[in-house]
C-alpha cells in the first residue's frame, strides 16, 4: 500500500485548485509562450497553457507552491492537454513527452521540499491526464452518425506516451480527468495498466468524471452510477468528478459515488457557474460552505476545486474539511464488520 492509499482512510486529502486560474494572473503574451527556443513557431502558442512548462517553469512552481501552502496534499501537474492528440492543435506532437516528464519533474520538486520543510505532512504529486478534444463515442458530425473523429487504438497510443513520462518524470498517481466519454477513460485506463507491467511499478489511479449539465448526465449520456461501472473493472484509489458543475449542484452525483464505489470518492467542482462572461464569481467561503454539505454527509475522500478556484478556495476548503473524518472505505468497513 503507497502511503497515499494508507492516508486515504485516514484524512481528507486535498487536492489543488485551477492552474489555469492562476496562469491567467499572469497575462502572458505570445512572446512569453513562445521563450526565445520557439521564437520563430511557424504558428501561434497563445493558449497552449502546457507548455509553459518549459517555457515559464518558474511560473508553474509558484503556483504548485501556492497550492500547497494553502494547504493541499496532492498538487496536479500541468498537462491536462498533454497528448499529441490536443497537441496537434498546435503542431507540436514531437513535444509531448518532454512537457509531461517536465511538468512531473517540476510538481515533484516542489512536493520535495515542501514535504522536507514539514515531513509529518508528505505532499504528492497527480499527473493530470485530460479527455483530449475528440471524443471515441460519438460523431462530431450531426450528418454522419457513424463517423469517428478518433479511434481507441489512437487514444490508447496518445495515452501511453503522456503516462510513461508522467511516471517517469515522477508522479506518485495518475489522475485520468474530467471524462466526458468514459470510451476515451478507457483508453487511458487500458493503457496505464499496460505500463504497470511493462514499467514494472503499482502506481495508484484516480478517475474523475465531469456531469455536463441539469440532467445529471456526462457528454456521452451516462448517468453518474453508469459511469462508475464503466470504470470499476480498475482498482481505483478514487473515483468522483470535477468541473461543469458548482458544488451545490454535484452533491447528488456524489452521493450515488458513495453509495456504489468501493474506492475513494473525490470532488473538485467549480467556484459556483460561470456568468455571463464565462468567470467564475463564488468566493472562497460560500465555495466552502456548499462543500461542508459533502463533509456532514460523509461523501467524501479527496477535496479540491476546479474552474476558478485559488489557493483562497483551497485554504478554505482545507481548512473546513479538517474538522471531519473522510468517508469510510468500504472495505474498510467489510474487514471491521
Amino acid at each position: 500500500m503507497s502511503k497515499l492509499e494508507e492516508l486515504l482512510s485516514q484524512k481528507i486529502l486535498i487536492l489543488d485548485g485551477a492552474m489555469g486560474t492562476m496562469l491567467q494572473e499572469y497575462k502572458y503574451s505570445e512572446e512569453d509562450f513562445r521563450g526565445q527556443r520557439f521564437a520563430d513557431w511557424p504558428v501561434s502558442l497563445k493558449g497552449n497553457n502546457d507548455l509553459l512548462s518549459i517555457t515559464q517553469p518558474e511560473a508553474i512552481a509558484t503556483i504548485h507552491r501556492k497550492y500547497f501552502d494553502a494547504g493541499a496534499d496532492i498538487v496536479e501537474t500541468n498537462t491536462f492537454s498533454g497528448t499529441t492528440i490536443a497537441m496537434a492543435d498546435y503542431q507540436m506532437e514531437e513535444f509531448v513527452y518532454e512537457l509531461n516528464f517536465e511538468s512531473a519533474r517540476i510538481a515533484k520538486g516542489v512536493a520535495e521540499q515542501v514535504t522536507a520543510e514539514d515531513p509529518s505532512k508528505p505532499r504528492f504529486v497527480a499527473g493530470a491526464i485530460g479527455p483530449t478534444n475528440k471524443t471515441a463515442s460519438m460523431s462530431p458530425d450531426v450528418n454522419d452518425p457513424g463517423f469517428r473523429a478518433i479511434s481507441f487504438e489512437e487514444l490508447r497510443k496518445a495515452y501511453k506516451q503522456q503516462a510513461k513520462a508522467l511516471i517517469e518524470g515522477g508522479v506518485d498517481v495518475l489522475l485520468v480527468e474530467t471524462v466526458f466519454d468514459t470510451l476515451n477513460a478507457k483508453a487511458a485506463l487500458f493503457t496505464i495498466e499496460e505500463l504497470k507491467e511493462e514499467l514494472n511499478v503499482d502506481i495508484p489511479i484516480m478517475v474523475s468524471g465531469t456531469i455536463t449539465d441539469a440532467s445529471g448526465r456526462t457528454l456521452s449520456g451516462q448517468t453518474a452510477e453508469a459511469f462508475l461501472i464503466s470504470v470499476s473493472h480498475i482498482p481505483l484509489l478514487s473515483v468522483g468528478f470535477n468541473c461543469a458543475l458548482g458544488a451545490k449542484q454535484l452533491t447528488p452525483h456524489l452521493e450515488v459515488l458513495n453509495r456504489y464505489a468501493n474506492s475513494g470518492v473525490s470532488a473538485y467542482p467549480n467556484a459556483g457557474l460561470p456568468n455571463a462572461f464565462g468567470d467564475y464569481d463564488q468566493d472562497a467561503k460560500e465555495m466552502a460552505s456548499q462543500i461542508k454539505e459533502y463533509l456532514d454527509k460523509g461523501l467524501v475522500n479527496i477535496l479540491g476545486g476546479c474552474c476558478g478556484t485559488t489557493p483562497k478556495h483551497i485554504r478554505a476548503i482545507a481548512e473546513i474539511a479538517s474538522n471531519y473524518k473522510p468517508r469510510v472505505l468500504p472495505q474498510l468497513q467489510s474487514e471491521s464488520a
